[in-house]
């Protein structure tokens, strides 16, 4: 890792890390909580569009307002950069970032065209960059316990898995927006938890509002199992089972229901099952957006260190290349392979 100004490598446990936030809305605010809020890093800076709302919420946590990424690059002097800006909005940022050599943590999705997404991975790789995507759903209690309860062998071999996701809709310009920049999660998931997706068939409906907001996906893993994923904007959070997501094997199954809220495992014919939730005093794991800063804290760790980050955003990467190969399945009525290659 490398940085033109800071290098990364001068960042000792002595002092708190300085970290400017790119984006002062929506999410961007879990960024702006997160490092105005720990004892280990400092917020030294925001940058928006928007002067005046960008100047509001700079006061409301405490540092300083920026419209210019070159501007709070020199004014500010971070030692890392958080992205967390519109969804169709990263790459020229993002671009501009990796080049001044900064460690950076983007949102997802990285960008909505792979090559985008090759050029910012490569220039990062020439310059050793620290680079890391924020794929949260990874740090949730029920998901973590999921892991290792398949790592175990709790559910023997996996046979099939299923991901269910979606809402009210986030409308974007992009035809397929709902797949890319919200089902990045699924297929992050899906493969975070069963292996390589070698292929898929995607059927899509754009019957509400134009843009293609509920898709269905079959999917065929390397280990030899198949899935389902179905995302959707013409649904909404406020339902039962917004979320759901199951691995169903040989031996038995996991089920996490909204990200954060339960795990179920069972075993092939027992009718008793094994439940985590969070308990009455136990807030954090039931929180989503903690979620986040548990992936913080490993970040940190990991920068600190001189290590890889935890999930590389190459992890983007691969979820736009699936969600790219589905619309190429839609659009040509046949199965497309993804087996995954080295970035």
């Amino acid at each position: 890792m490398t940085s033109s100004s800071n290098p990364s490598n001068s960042v000792g446990p002595a002092r708190p890390l300085r970290v400017a936030v790119v984006g002062p809305g929506g999410w961007g605010r879990q960024h702006m909580r997160i490092f105005s809020g720990r004892t280990d890093t400092e917020l030294v800076a925001i940058v928006g569009r928007d002067p005046e709302r960008t100047r509001r919420v700079a006061a409301e946590f405490h540092t300083a307002s920026f419209t210019d990424i070159d501007s709070m690059l020199e004014g500010a002097q971070p030692d890392m950069v958080s992205v967390a800006l519109p969804n169709e909005h990263h790459f020229e940022p993002t671009l501009r970032l990796v080049r001044a050599g900064l460690p950076l943590l983007v949102e997802k999705p990285l960008v909505f065209d792979l090559g985008q997404a090759d050029q910012l991975l490569e220039e990062a790789k020439q310059r050793e960059l620290f680079f890391a995507i924020n794929f949260n759903h990874r740090y949730a209690e029920p998901v973590r316990r999921a892991k290792e309860a398949i790592a175990r062998g709790d559910v023997g071999d996996p046979v099939f898995a299923v991901w269910r996701f979606g809402g009210e809709p986030n409308f974007g310009s992009h035809p397929h927006a709902q797949l890319i920049e919200t089902q990045c999660h699924g297929f992050d998931m899906l493969e975070h938890l069963c292996g390589p997706i070698v292929s898929v068939m995607a059927q899509m409906t754009n019957k509400t509002h134009g843009p293609f907001t509920t898709v269905v996906i079959a999917l065929e893993f390397a280990n030899g199992a198949v899935g389902g994923l179905i995302g959707t904007y013409d649904s909404s959070y406020a339902h039962p089972l917004a979320h759901y997501l199951e691995v169903n094997g040989t031996a038995g199954r996991t089920f996490i229901e909204d990200t954060v809220r339960r795990l179920t495992i069972s075993r092939v014919g027992d009718e008793n099952s094994s439940v985590w939730q969070a308990g009455y005093f136990n807030d954090e794991p039931r929180e989503f957006h903690r979620t986040f800063d548990r992936h913080v804290d490993e970040i940190l760790a990991a920068l600190r260190q001189g290590q890889p980050p935890p999930i590389h955003a190459s992890a983007g990467r691969r979820a736009l290349e699936l969600a790219i190969a589905c619309i190429d399945s839609f659009s040509t009525g046949r199965r497309v392979r993804t087996e995954p290659t080295d970035q």
